[in-house]
């Protein structure tokens, strides 16, 4: 079993920009992040698909939780929106918070 890690969503410093392929979709700003290079690119790239495919925010983290899960097993859960606070507990190596212009995306898995 992997070990938890709590995790907040403020952080003061940005810990990286990650571009998205030449997309229309902004570059991702990761805010905070305990997840491979790999994997948060994947992340990235997954939001991204959802933001060009929904507007709804709730459709949005479904279909990123769903892309998720099918790929790496549950179970994983994802926040999407403009205003939220949260604190949670992820499995090690398996956390990212990140903006794509003015939507926040977190995702983790526990």
């Amino acid at each position: 079993m992997s070990d938890k890690v709590d995790a907040p969503t403020s952080s003061s410093t940005e810990t990286s920009a990650v571009s998205n392929n030449g997309s229309g979709t902004p570059k991702a700003v990761v805010k905070n992040v305990d997840m491979s290079d790999e994997l948060q690119q994947e992340a990235v790239d997954v939001a991204s698909a959802a933001l060009e495919k929904y507007n709804i925010e709730k459709d949005i983290a479904a279909q990123i939780k769903k892309e998720f899960d099918k790929r790496h097993g549950p179970t994983w859960h994802v926040v999407v929106g403009k205003n939220f606070g949260s604190y949670v507990t992820h499995e090690t190596k398996h956390f990212i918070y990140f903006y794509i212009g003015s939507l926040a995306i977190l995702i983790w898995k526990s």
